[in-house]
């Protein structure tokens, strides 16, 4: 069983990334053009088949979703300011992502180093990693109530297993040769660990960082979802019990904004983070 952590990080059922070799390159003009003449067909084609042969009870269209927009954002929502409501899955998405990647990273980098501790561990985390997520986010709700605490729960859980697995194999990569020329130059555990495998581990860590956030936020709906008294997942459960399509399809889009500013500020976190490495022979190749 000696390699079977590094198995389920290659086939879990979350997400897990590689690290970037590559820094971004800055994008060709042409490369946004396509990307706004795609959105303005996928919008348009929708608007058209909203007003001629699809039925738009059951579709809506871009424009009922914008007003349903403007109207949450000016008037407020039938729970509330959606200001308010923003602010609740938020802060749930926040505390289960900042808890989960410690977490994450925390026992991936361990269990990475210890090759006994991951092997007696492998079964119970596989068994763990396959228990359906809407289950454990009903629990969370018996146990932690209504309240933040079981959306956080369940966040942590989505966001811990997509870090862990990441941080896991990260550490598993580091040059075994760089480790053995330090513990011959003194190193002890500790400074092995903090001057070369989280450095070595880093590209791995935010690579999972990116996909994380989204998890969070679904851990949030999801619980909001299961049972709660405000959040975007409530508006958005409501919208779909008064059968008001442009409703869900607003929560939505105003959930993907978060995830996408989010994801912003993370590439930011991730550049400084990662300021200190060279470039690589790969990207100078690809410059030219």
């Amino acid at each position: 069983m000696s390699h079977d952590l590094t198995v389920v990080a290659a086939t879990a059922d979350t997400t897990v990334t590689t690290p970037r070799t590559v820094r971004r390159r800055k994008l060709p003009w042409k490369v946004y053009v396509a990307r706004t003449a795609l959105i303005v067909l996928w919008l348009g084609a929708w608007e058209i088949s909203a007003r001629t042969f699809a039925n738009p009870f059951l579709t809506s269209s871009p424009s009922e979703v914008w007003k349903k927009l403007v109207s949450w954002f000016t008037d407020g929502t039938s729970q509330g300011s959606i200001w308010a409501n923003n602010w609740v899955t938020l802060e749930e998405a926040v505390g289960g992502f900042v808890l989960g990647v410690i977490a994450g990273v925390v026992l991936g980098v361990v269990l990475g180093r210890s090759r006994f501790t991951a092997d007696v561990l492998a079964p119970f985390i596989k068994a763990a990693n396959a228990i359906p997520r809407i289950v454990l986010a009903t629990l969370f709700v018996i146990w932690f109530g209504l309240g933040m605490e079981s959306k956080i729960a369940t966040a942590f859980v989505l966001v811990f297993f997509a870090v862990f697995f990441n941080a896991f194999q990260g550490a598993r990569e580091v040059d075994k040769t760089l480790i053995d020329n330090a513990r011959i130059l003194g190193a002890g555990r500790w400074q092995l660990m903090r001057t070369i495998v989280l450095p070595s581990a880093t590209g791995w860590i935010m690579a999972s960082m990116h996909v994380a956030f989204g998890f969070a936020l679904i851990g949030a709906v999801v619980g909001e979802f299961t049972g709660a008294d405000r959040g975007m997942g409530l508006l958005i459960a409501h919208s779909q019990g008064t059968f008001d399509t442009a409703g869900v399809f607003a929560g939505m889009v105003d959930i993907t904004v978060m995830a996408l500013l989010a994801e912003g500020l993370i590439g930011l976190l991730e550049k400084r983070l990662t300021a200190w490495r060279p470039q690589t022979s790969t990207n100078s190749a690809a410059g030219a």
